[in-house]
Order: C-alpha cells, then structure tokens, then sequence
C-alpha cells in the first residue's frame, strides 16, 4: 500500500482513514512524532493529533504498542515476538504475540517450517518472526530467530531411568523428554510441576521440579492432565486478581429493592455456583386469570466486570468455567465467582432480574427487566426442593413448603404443558456423576445422576427467562448474541435412519424435520433394551449449538428466538446478554452497546471455548471413571454395544455408563467383516454376529487414568450375539489385522 503525500504545513489535519491507513502500511514504529513528521503538521495541529489519536484508542480503532508506537487494533506489525503455543502431531507449529493487550483474542499464527523452525522449537519458544496475512485468515510467521527464554512451567510424571531422574510430559503433543536436575524429593510415578530450562544443551533439555501434585492416580492429578491437555487458562494475571479483590458490596442506589421477596437457589448437591434465584406468585391481574408472576433474579456480573478491563478481558479469553468432578477452573476469580456474585442466604447481592408474566397455559405475555437488590431466603437442592413438595420437608423446606415452593411447582406445570404443546426434544441421556470422599480423597463412585421434576422446574424457569432476554433486545432493536441451534443435517439423519431401520424403526423422509418426529421415534423405542442407545444416537445426529449474532432459531427447544442470559458467572455469552439489557434499557453502569463489538468474531470465540470445555470435562469424566475401575481389572459387567467398527466393539457399562472398547482381536475365532450401514460385524466362517446395541457380558482388562482408555473383553457368549445364517452384503468392509486362527 503506498503512503499518503506529505503535507504542506497550511494542509488540514489528517482524516482518521489517513492516519490509519498510514500506520497500517508503515513497516517500521509509528508514533505521534513520526505522524507529526509525515503529515507536515504545525505545533497546533500537533495538539488536534493528540485528541484524535485518543479517540481512536477509546472506540478501538488503534492500540499502543512498546514505548509511543501505534498499530491497527488486531493488526499485527510486519515483525514480533512471538510464542509457540502448539505443535501438532504432524509437527506444524501455531504461536500467539508475546505481548497481547487487546481485549479480543489474538489472531492465529501459522509457523512457516524452515530449518531454524522446524528442528529446534518447542512449546513455549520464544522467536523473532517477520509476519504477514495468511490467504485464508490469520497471519504466517516466518522465523528470524530463536530468542532465549526464560522457564517455561510443564506438567508431567517424575520417574527414574538408570537411576536418573526422568520428567515425562502428559501432553500428548509433547515431543521430548527432560532430564531432572532438582527432584525436590519426589518419588517416581508422582505428578509434578517443572521448570525446563529453555537452552539447548547436548542430549536432554534440563528441568527443576517446583510443584508435587501427588500420585498420578490421585483425583487432583487426573483434573491437573486434563487441564493441560486441553490447555485451559487456570492461572488468573495479577491484575485480575486485583480487581476482585478490590470489589466490594453494590449500593442499592436506582436499584429495585427485592430483599423482601422470598427469591430461593434450588442446585445440586455438588454445585459450586449459586448466581440464579426464582419466585413465583399467581397474577393478581384480573385479565390473565389463572396466570402466574415469575421472578428469575441472575446475579450481576456487569456491576464487577467492566467492559475492557482486566478481569473482562480475562473472562473473555476463558469464555466459560470448566467443571471437574474435583474442581472448577472459574471463569472469573473466586472473590468474584464465590464471593460477591454468589447468591448467598441472607445476605445483600446485586442482580440483573427478570419479571415475567405467563398465562393459564404457561405461555409468555409480558416481561421486564430491573437492576435489584435481592436477600436469598434459602439455599436449596433438588432432592430437598423434590421431597417437599412430596410432603417430606425439613428444617429449611417446612416454612417454605406453602408460600414459595408449592406456587413454583403450580407455574412449572402450566410451563410444562406449553413445552408439551411447542414440541420440544425430549431426549432421556442420563448423565455421569463422579462422588468424592472427601475424607479419603479417593473417588468413592461413579453413578447416574437422578432425573427430577425439580430440575425441569429450574430448567423452564430458564428458559422462560432466556428467551424473555431475546425478545426484550429484539424489541429495543439491539443486537443480541443468541444461542443458534440448526436442524439436524442431513448426512446425520441419513446415518440416524440406517440405524433405526436395524431396529425396525422408520424415520420419515422428504419433508422437514421437526423436534416431533424425533420424539416420535424416541416413544417408539421406549421400553425396548435399546431405548437409553435410541436416544444417544439421536442427540448425536444433533446440530451443534452455538452462539451467533444472526438469529435461525433454536431446534431443540422448538423456539425462534433464544439467547443464553441466566448465568454470566460461568459464561460469557450471558455476560453480554446483561451488558446489552443494562445499556437499552438504560439501567445504570457496567452496560455495553454490543454494536461497538464484533459480534461475529465474539460469537466464534465463545463457541470455541465452550467446545473446549466441554471436551475437557468429558475427557476428565472418562479419566475419572478410568481411575474408579483400575482395581477392578478382571471383574464381569453387564453392557450395551454403543459403537461398531472395523477394529472392535464400544460397549458402555450398564450401571455406571462407562466406556471401553473390546478390540476386534480379543473376540471368537473367526475373520470379522464389517457391515458400516448395518452397524455389526460378521464372522466370515462362524456367521457370529455383533450389533449396535446388542447386550454384551464384558471382562474389564485394563483402566488407564492417564489416558482414559478402558479395554474388555466378551465374558462368555450371551443370546443377543446370534450366529446369522444370512450372508454379508457385497462391499462391506473387511476388518483390518484379524489373525486366522485353526
């Protein structure tokens, strides 16, 4: 891009387009003198600079670099400091800026391999790199040269090899092994924290333990592999730290006084945030009789995290807190998290609440949103909140049995029936929960969580809210992230039939696909040994959701318009939810116009970020589940084949839901081939068939808390594996590596 003219000294100030278009073309530092210099301004003009190039740091345009230097908001100069943050199994290399102050995340770097890249970097390298834009998005980073850096923390399994001491990283990515200069006593098989000398000395690179974490078996190591193998942001920067440290309690000020409101948080036994609170009470309005009042108090985030400050742009960066069964990696620090967003009973908290008015029929016919104070009468469970209004109450439920949770339960059943009546998809997936002594700090068992009317009260109180907040912004005409859920696609659904019609089951073609006719089909596999298989492989042939700026609806929950609002502790999306509501309907400070946000890039990140969590508290559920069955080799378990393929069986454990695989190798004598459209596999000779969603005996032979792996074994030959007189059909697959035998 060529440079603007220099300008004469009777020549006006530059526009902002000049000066960004300058700074942007400019390869070398571009600061206030060097924009005086080449736009040939007088002393008073040096002063208007000034005020426009303050203006453009204030609306986003520009940022400051090292010293007095400028550059384009998410642009990066021609040549930087760069980190390599990954490198992948095939070798290729991506790194961030050393330094990045912008509030959105840095663009990625795509590492071009030469000889000084590709033989010397690691993880947490440090190299001076010439940049440009990649055609497809992002930036190629061609390395100058490695620059020394200092230690770079690591987590990994201390052991000894020929009596020395050897650190063994759990990233799976990681390429080397170190040497252990400083054991600080740890005894092999322990997880530990090291510090890797960043010099490259002859043979292995050198580490100083800083940090025993305990056995690598141990829950706390389990969360610890999982954390950094999915690189979630655990450490909180100083300043944000700061921050919540710094906050304190909320005035009531303009705010609506609701501390006399009987508002209650009904959550898990095991929950670790309490940001929403609910009340209901009839309408006393004589045009909607039969009606009902709700109130859904979030707790309010905004008032502590203000946009593009530190604990914001943390938040930002982490886009959600991560759940383990050990432990919560927050979104935000726990002075925050757990403390003055916490709806703690009896005490003054800030919240964001929505008013919402239903009719006889649980439908929405009005609401609004205020700024309150709010004073929680209670902290409740499901289990209490369920055995209350069953008549077994206690000390907390007895005075509240009447006045504030039986008018919960008369507004969840009309908002049952118009869920009913809207079609949404009632998908039964029981979900995994790890118990933890806490007295011996072994996991103590792994079991379903229970499925109750309490919790679907909670679920429809929020999403009554949820879409309150979409159609509240729709209405004020302000952009809203919402939360997006497409229609299946169609290879998906084509996949979903081919698997109904091995159970006798048909799925409609040819015409669009609503939540009822998924439901249709889960009610015509209720009942049946492979009704729980049924309705997995059903959520699997869902679309993802995730969070966009452009509205296509919700399918799942059969909704035109829906965004995420009832949890900004734990969720970013939310956050900006509150934000918006706060600025149009002008409700105080800590609001932002989400116009001035690239709602685009913001909603990708989110989503991103959300997948990563969930991954890791999947991933993490798995090692747990892994670590509970490590004594338990040879033990018999009753299970469901949950996948087929050319090189074995996944079956899922019926009483605790594990996963494992049966490899193709461990089953009867014979050459299995694999039928993929028919789901099963056949034995060429035996005619021995496997089917998904067959019932299996497994022998457990092996749990791996590192990785997560679980092997079995068949245990016996039972009915569900019948010998099928009928032949493969042409073309099936043959499995790979099976040995002939006899």
């Amino acid at each position: 891009m060529t440079k603007p003219a220099a300008k004469t000294t009777d020549a006006p100030l530059p526009s902002r387009e000049q000066v960004l278009e300058y700074i942007q073309s400019s390869p070398g530092r571009v600061g206030k003198r060097e924009l005086a210099r080449a736009f040939r301004l007088n002393a008073e003009q040096k002063v208007e600079l000034r005020e426009l190039l303050r203006g453009l740091e204030d609306d986003g345009s520009l940022s400051r670099g090292h010293g007095r230097q400028f550059r384009r908001s998410g642009r990066l100069p021609t040549v930087a400091v760069l980190e390599i943050v990954d490198v992948d199994v095939d070798g290729e290399m991506t790194a961030k800026p050393a330094t990045w102050t912008e509030k959105d995340p840095p663009p990625r770097i795509y590492v071009v391999p030469d000889r000084r890249s590709r033989a010397a970097l690691v993880r947490g390298d440090r190299v001076l790199a010439r940049l440009a834009q990649a055609p497809a998005g992002g930036y190629e980073a061609r390395v100058i040269r490695r620059l020394h850096a200092g230690p770079v923390r690591t987590l990994g399994i201390f052991e000894l090899v020929g009596g020395r001491g050897r650190l063994l990283p759990v990233d799976r990515r990681a390429k080397e092994e170190f040497e252990v200069t400083d054991a600080m006593g740890a005894e092999p098989g322990e997880l530990v924290w090291a510090e890797v000398d960043q010099s490259k000395p002859l043979g292995l690179r050198h580490a100083r333990i800083v940090e025993r974490c305990g056995p690598v078996r141990g829950p706390r190591s389990i969360s610890l592999i999982t954390i950094q193998d999915h690189d979630i942001p655990a450490r909180f920067p100083d300043a944000a730290l700061a921050a919540a440290a710094a906050a304190g309690p909320a005035p009531l000020g303009n705010r609506e006084d609701l501390r006399q409101v009987p508002l209650v948080t009904i959550d898990g036994e095991d929950a670790r945030d309490f940001d929403d609170a609910v009340w209901a009470e009839p309408d006393a309005d004589p045009d909607n009789r039969g009606g009902w009042h709700l109130l859904v108090a979030i707790a309010d985030v905004s008032w502590y995290v203000r946009p593009g400050s530190p604990l914001d742009r943390e938040a930002f960066l982490r886009g959600n807190s991560v759940y383990f069964p050990d432990r919560v990696v927050p979104m935000l620090p726990e002075d925050i998290s757990n403390g003055w967003c916490s709806l703690v009973p009896g005490e003054d908290r800030p919240c964001l609440a929505a008013h919402l008015w239903l009719d006889a029929d649980g439908r929405l016919r009005r609401h609004r949103f205020v700024r309150g104070l709010m004073r929680s009468a209670a902290r409740l469970t499901y289990g209490q909140v369920q055995a209350a209004t069953e008549g077994r109450t206690d000390e907390t439920t007895d005075t509240l049995a009447d006045g504030v949770i039986a008018p919960l339960y008369a507004a969840y059943r009309a908002m049952a029936g118009a869920r009913e009546k809207r079609g949404v998809l009632e998908l039964d997936v029981p979900e995994r929960r790890v118990v933890i002594d806490p007295a011996a700090g072994g996991i103590d068992r792994v079991q379903f969580r229970e499925r109750l009317d309490s919790h679907k009260l909670i679920e429809e109180f929020m999403i009554c809210a949820n879409v309150a907040a979409a159609e509240a912004l729709e209405k004020a005409k302000r952009p809203c992230m919402y939360r997006v859920h497409d229609r299946p696609p169609d290879d998906k659904l084509q996949a979903l039939r081919d698997f109904l019609d091995t159970l006798g089951i048909s799925l409609p073609r040819g015409q669009v696909m609503r939540p009822g006719d998924l439901n249709r089909i889960l009610a015509k596999a209720a009942g049946r040994p492979e009704a729980r298989l049924v309705n997995e492989v059903v959520l699997r042939s869902q679309s993802q959701a995730v969070y966009s700026p452009s509205n296509i609806g919700h399918f799942g929950l059969a909704l035109r318009r829906y965004c995420h609002f009832t949890s900004p502790i734990r969720r970013y999306a939310d956050l900006m939810v509150h934000r918006a509501l706060i600025e149009a309907f002008g409700l105080g400070e800590g609001g932002a116009d989400p116009a001035g946000v690239d709602m685009g890039k913001a909603g990708e990140h989110v989503s991103a970020t959300e997948r990563r969590a969930a991954a890791a508290e999947r991933d993490a559920l798995d090692r747990f589940t892994a670590a509970y069955l490590a004594d338990k080799v040879g033990a018999e378990f009753p299970a469901r084949i949950n996948g087929v393929t050319r090189f074995g069986l996944f079956v899922t454990l019926n009483e605790i839901g594990a996963d494992g695989l049966i490899p193709i190798s461990t089953l009867p004598d014979d050459y299995y081939e694999h039928d993929e459209k028919g789901h099963r596999l056949v034995g060429r000779r035996g005619r021995l068939e496997f089917r998904l969603g067959d019932a299996v005996e497994v022998r457990l032979l092996d749990a791996n808390p590192i990785t997560g792996g679980i092997i079995f074994a068949l245990a016996g030959m039972p009915e569900s594996t019948r010998r099928r007189p009928a032949p493969v059909r042409r073309g099936a697959g043959r499995a790979p590596g099976r040995k002939r035998r006899g």
